[in-house]
């Protein structure tokens, strides 16, 4: 799954299905629109179900080399020590990212 879907999907969960599972429960209340219960416990059994696989894809990726930009090799010598810095893609991209994360392996 994408970073820009991944995200969607965490704003979904996190954000509209609670709103719009708090907001139908207000209004049938209020206007006594059908079924208040099963809607939103329809909407929370969505959510619920939602955040269950978004953990589990979070939980993957940070197990995962793909959450790396790079790496930096750290080469220790009697006299001293060499670093070398590994970039995953085009180095042309890198002032659209936000943050960048390498991994340190040391040789």
């Amino acid at each position: 799954m994408s970073n820009k879907v991944y995200d969607v999907l965490k704003y979904i969960a996190q954000i509209v299905l609670p709103a719009l599972g708090t907001l139908y429960f207000t209004l049938a209340g209020i206007w006594g629109l059908p079924s208040a219960e099963e809607v939103v416990g329809t909407i929370v059994a969505v959510d619920t179900f939602l955040g269950v696989v978004l953990q589990l894809s979070s939980r993957a990726y940070a197990k995962s080399e793909k959450r790396f930009d790079g790496a930096i090799h750290v080469e220790e010598t009697e006299e001293k020590k060499i670093f070398s810095l590994e970039l995953k893609g085009d180095p042309n991209e890198i002032d659209r990212k936000d943050q960048l994360l390498f991994k340190v392996e040391k040789t």
